[in-house]
C-alpha cells in the first residue's frame, strides 16, 4: 500500500503556485550545464550502450490465443482519431488498474488498451470477469470497456498479425510498471513515439528524466530531435492487489500530474499533452489536479523523503508503518534521524546545483522572487528540522498501513529501494560535495539498501548496530 496520503499533497500557496496557463511552460535548453559520461547513472549508461535499433513489436490480443474470439481491434485502431484519443496503459498492476478504472468512467469514455507484461495473462483475461477494483465497499468491474494486448517482438502464429498501434504512433501512454522497469520498457517503444506523443510515468520515486539526465537520454535515443513529451504523476492513493486484474482501493487520496520535459521549444505543444493531462485531472475517483513543472519536482522530492525512510525500515523490521514512530527517543528514531540528515544534505545540495536552474527558473518568472530567494526557501523546506516533523506527521496518519516495500519483501518480489534510497545515493555521487566542499555522506542509505536487497529481517537492536555504528 502506498504510504503517501492526502495531507501531504494539499495545494499550498507558495512560491511554486503558478497560474494554470504556466503548467505547460517549455523546458529551456540546458546550455549552461551538461553531464559527463563519468557522471551517467547506471540506468542511463546501460541504455546508451545499447546501439540496437528500436524493435518492431507485435500486439498480441486474446484472439491470438483463442481462435474462437473475435474483436474489432483492426477496425478501431486503424482510425487516426481513435489513436489520438486512445490511452495505452503499460502495466496492469495496482496503479494500472486504478488509472484504468477511473479513466473508463469518463464521459465520453476514451478508448483504453491495457498492455500486460507476459503472454500468460491473455488467457487469464479471457477467463476472468475483467478488471475489478473495490472502492469504498463497492465493486467496480469492467471488461468490454478495454482492449487488452501483450507486446513482443515475436509474431503470433495464429489470428491477426498486427504491429503495435497499427505501425503508427502512440499518442497517449501511461507507464504503470514497477519503477525499475519503467524507463527500459518505454525505451523499447521508441519506434512508436515521437514529438506528438505524451508519456506519463506513474511510478513512486523521482522521475529519472529530470535534468540533467532526461535531456541526455532524449537527445541520444531520439537523435532526430523527435522525442516524446514526458509527464509524471504523483499518486497518493493506497491500492492492494487481490490477484490478477483485481485490486482493493484501500486508501483513496489524490493524484497530481505535471510536465517533466516538453517538446515545445521549436514547435507548438503537441495536442496529446493537454489531452492526457486533462483526462487524468478530471477522471472520476482519481481526485487529480494538474500542477506546474516546479511543483511536480518538489512534490516528488518530498514524497521521496517519506518513501526512503518508511518503506525500507518496515521491510527490514517486518512491521507496520506506525511501529517506526512509537518511541521518539528510541533506536528507530535515531535511525530515522540519520536517514533524514543524509537525505536533507543531498537534496539541499541538489536544490542549489546548476542542473536544477531551469526547473526553478520557470517558477520565478511568475513571481517577484529571484532564483536565489527561491533556492533559499526550498533549502529551508528540505532542512532536517522541517523534514522531521513532516515525516512524523505522515507516519502518524499512515500508522496502520503496510508499506508497499514490506508487501514486496514478504512476497519475495524485487523492491523499489533502488528507486528510493538508490536515487539518493546516485544523486550524491553525481553532486560529489556540498556547498562547504565536504563529501556527501549517504552511508546509512547504502547500508539500508544492502539490508533490504539481502532480505534481512532484524529487530530494533540489531538494526541500530547495523546502521548507527
Amino acid at each position: 500500500m502506498a504510504i503517501w496520503t492526502r495531507v501531504v499533497s494539499r495545494p499550498q500557496k507558495s512560491f511554486l503556485h503558478l497560474n494554470p496557463q504556466k503548467v505547460f511552460r517549455a523546458a529551456k535548453p540546458m546550455a549552461a550545464y551538461s553531464t559527463q559520461p563519468s557522471h551517467q547513472p547506471a540506468w542511463l549508461k546501460t541504455l546508451l550502450d545499447n546501439k540496437s535499433p528500436a524493435p518492431k513489436l507485435y500486439a498480441w490480443s486474446p484472439e491470438n490465443i483463442d481462435s474462437s474470439i473475435s474483436s474489432n481491434v483492426n477496425s478501431t485502431q486503424s482510425n487516426s482519431d481513435d489513436l489520438d484519443r486512445r490511452i495505452f496503459i503499460l502495466g496492469v498492476g495496482n496503479l494500472g488498474r486504478l488509472y484504468a478504472s477511473c479513466l473508463s468512467m469518463q464521459s465520453p469514455r476514451p478508448p483504453i488498451t491495457l498492455v500486460v507484461h507476459k503472454k500468460e495473462l491473455l488467457p487469464q483475461w479471457i477467463q476472468s470477469p475483467g478488471l475489478e477494483i473495490t472502492r469504498l465497499g463497492k465493486l467496480y468491474s469492467g471488461k468490454d470497456e478495454f482492449q487488452i494486448e501483450w507486446w513482443t517482438d515475436e509474431a503470433p502464429t495464429q489470428g491477426p498479425v498486427r504491429e503495435v498501434a497499427q505501425a503508427s504512433k502512440i499518442r497517449n501512454l501511461l507507464v504503470a510498471t514497477k519503477a525499475a522497469a519503467a524507463i527500459p520498457e518505454a525505451d523499447k517503444l521508441r519506434r512508436y513515439l515521437d514529438s506528438g506523443s505524451s508519456v506519463a510515468f506513474l511510478q513512486n520515486g523521482m522521475s529519472k528524466l529530470w535534468p540533467p539526465h532526461g535531456q541526455e537520454y532524449i537527445s541520444k535515443r531520439y537523435p532526430d530531435n523527435d522525442g516524446p513529451n514526458i509527464l509524471a504523476c504523483v499518486t497518493n492513493h493506497g491500492v492492494l492487489s487481490e490477484g490478477p486484474f483485481k485490486s482493493l482501493h484501500a486508501s483513496p487520496a489524490d493524484t497530481a500530474i505535471g510536465p517533466v520535459l516538453l517538446k515545445n521549444d521549436t514547435q507548438p505543444l503537441a495536442p496529446s499533452v493537454p489531452y492526457l493531462t486533462e483526462i487524468i485531472a478530471t477522471a472520476p475517483d482519481l481526485n487529480a489536479r494538474s500542477i506546474t513543472r516546479a511543483e511536480l519536482w518538489v512534490s516528488q522530492l518530498q514524497k521521496l523523503v517519506v518513501n526512503s525512510s518508511i518503506n525500507p525500515l518496515t521491510a527490514v523490521l517486518r512491521c507496520k508503518n506506525g511501529v517506526l514512530f512509537e518511541d521518539p527517543n528510541g533506536v528507530i528514531a535515531k535511525v530515522l534521524d540519520r536517514l533524514l540528515g543524509e537525505s536533507s544534505a543531498v537534496l539541499q545540495t541538489l536544490i542549489n546545483h546548476p542542473s536544477t536552474t531551469e526547473i526553478l527558473a520557470d517558477s520565478t518568472g511568475a513571481s517577484d522572487k529571484s532564483l536565489d530567494t527561491l533556492r533559499e526557501e526550498l533549502t529551508l523546506r528540505f532542512s532536517h528540522d522541517q523534514l522531521r516533523p513532516m515525516l512524523y506527521k505522515i507516519g502518524h496518519i499512515v500508522r496502520d498501513n503496510t508499506s508497499s516495500m514490506l508487501q514486496d519483501a514478504r512476497a519475495g518480489k524485487p523492491t523499489e529501494i533502488r528507486d528510493f534510497n538508490g536515487w539518493l545515493v546516485e544523486t550524491a555521487e553525481f553532486l560529489g560535495t556540498n556547498s562547504s566542499g565536504q563529501q556527501l555522506d549517504v552511508s546509512c542509505h547504502r547500508a539500508l539498501i544492502a539490508l533490504v536487497e539481502s532480505g534481512a529481517v532484524l529487530d530494533e537492536t540489531e538494526l541500530g548496530k547495523q546502521l548507527l555504528s
